[in-house]
């Protein structure tokens, strides 16, 4: 039996876990995104039927747009929120009781929406979007947080992409259920709204078979044989003894201090080049323009003189060939390491979204350039999956010991969540003042953040935290060596 299927039996439970975690986590992101598309025109042909109902008079365009962005851009306001609970919750109740609850979250919103025609209401179809938000900015930071402290560090890389491969997942499959043929009809649009439910339930089940995150119990609440029971459970090892010893040397080096706060994190200097490394690459991924490069595609397949019933098969491919990419990507990061991937990753993306702005400004002088910018979209999806995409999932549940690491992920989500609200609610409007030149702001973002990548962060493959932090602290006390002190994990202020 070679190694690798040793490995893979010897850690079943281990990606069993990851598949769980997964579906009611980062799959719900995916599919939140992409479903809206389908469900676009039936929603606004609701809004406007129930005007009807109520007004006996068609609602107005402007009051239509409003209610739509409205729609739309709650959701984000609702994942903030959950990104800013999931500091407090995983830590007053446990990464799985969080999870737990999240999951009824999402089982509220989908009956919500499945009841929204029968009751005539538009309202709650915003307040199931708001929840279904709150579901995802939770439940994406907690998934990252509860798998990353469950897998051993040879496997952290790995195990904590699957959130980007879920993420790709959800894409397509909401793409694929949003079809006319399938969920996306007149008749049939609440259940689309609604199919999130089901992750949900089948995440609450199956959750109860999996015990709580072996860190957690042993750094957070002092409970050694639980977490090593844990640990046994998941890893099938009966040698724990290197992990219980990183385990014990994090839990002393911040010698019993509670989980510390947002201002903490943004406050502190043993933290700063973490905190930096976490926000301009991994959380401000929004602005590297991949979202942006999903709205702008359907421009670009009408200029390829592409049938508008025949688009959304072609946005299947792109969702498609992300998924396909950040499989591969899974494969290769433990080789690669992180820093390779996102730095050279960032800078590719940069260098391809130049060359289509120039192949856009030059789109009528030649019939087969629209056909080059298909290529180019499709080009800039490869790269941002084999890199910024799975390491920008990675890379953050390596960088900020158990005590830093739930608010860190609340400073993350911030930046994810209100910046992937600014792009919806602005770049309509950025395009139709720039056009194709709207990608010079997304091209500076991925030069500045590859260079930052790879000048700046340490390789953190196959490091322990604290061995990540001891590389950080090279960074944070550059200046100050004679004043650090001996224990130099230990927080200061």
């Amino acid at each position: 039996m070679n190694t690798a299927l040793k490995e893979l039996l010897q850690y079943r439970r281990l990606y069993l876990l990851s598949l769980v975690l997964g579906i009611g986590g980062s799959f719900q992101y995916g599919i939140q995104v992409s479903m809206m598309a389908s469900a676009a025109e039936h929603v606004q042909s609701f809004v406007n039927d129930t005007w009807m109902e109520r007004y006996e008079a068609p609602v107005d365009a402007s009051t239509s747009m409003l209610i739509w962005s409205f729609v739309v851009s709650v959701f984000s306001l609702g994942a903030w929120a959950g990104a800013v609970h999931s500091g407090s919750l995983p830590v007053t109740y446990g990464r799985k009781k969080a999870l737990l609850f999240n999951n009824v979250v999402a089982v509220v919103a989908a009956l919500l929406m499945v009841f929204c025609r029968m009751a005539s209401s538009f309202e709650m179809i915003l307040l199931a979007r708001f929840l279904y938000g709150y579901n995802v900015g939770l439940g994406l930071s907690v998934h990252l947080m509860y798998l990353g402290e469950c897998a051993p560090k040879k496997r952290r890389g790995f195990l904590t992409l699957t959130g980007s491969i879920f993420i790709a997942a959800g894409k397509v499959t909401g793409q694929i259920i949003g079809l006319r043929e399938l969920l996306g009809s007149d008749s049939a649009w609440p259940y689309l709204l609604a199919s999130s439910g089901v992750p949900a339930v089948v995440q609450f089940v199956s959750l109860l078979f999996f015990p709580e995150s072996p860190r957690y119990l042993y750094i957070d609440k002092g409970d050694t044989e639980a977490s090593k029971t844990a640990l046994h459970w998941l890893w099938q090892e009966d040698d724990l003894k290197q992990e219980v010893d990183d385990m014990r040397s994090e839990r002393e080096s911040v010698q019993g201090e509670k989980a510390k706060t947002v201002l903490d994190v943004l406050r502190s200097r043993c933290v700063r080049w973490q905190l930096l490394a976490l926000a301009i690459p991994c959380a401000g991924v929004q602005f590297c323009g991949n979202n942006a490069l999903y709205f702008y595609a359907f421009d670009i397949f009408r200029e390829a003189g592409v049938a508008e019933d025949k688009m959304h098969y072609l946005s299947i491919g792109i969702g498609a060939t992300e998924f396909v990419t950040i499989s591969l990507c899974s494969l290769v990061i433990e080789r690669a390491g992180r820093k390779k991937l996102m730095g050279y990753g960032y800078l590719l993306m940069g260098v391809t979204m130049s060359v289509l702005i120039v192949t856009l400004s030059v789109k009528d002088l030649y019939p087969w350039i629209p056909h080059v910018n298909i290529s180019l979209i499709f080009t800039v999806i490869c790269i941002y999956g084999l890199g910024p995409s799975g390491v920008s999932m990675a890379l953050p549940a390596d960088l900020f010991l158990q005590a830093w690491r739930p608010s860190a992920y609340v400073c993350s989500g911030t930046i994810n969540w209100v910046g992937m609200f600014l792009i919806g609610m602005l770049f309509p409007y950025i395009v139709g003042a720039i056009g194709q030149f709207c990608f010079l702001i997304f091209v500076a973002y991925c030069i500045f953040s590859s260079a930052f990548m790879l000048y700046f962060v340490p390789e953190t493959k196959g490091k322990s935290n604290i061995e990540i932090a001891e590389a950080f602290n090279q960074l944070n006390y550059k200046h100050k060596h004679t004043e650090k002190e001996p224990n130099i994990i230990q927080t200061q202020f």
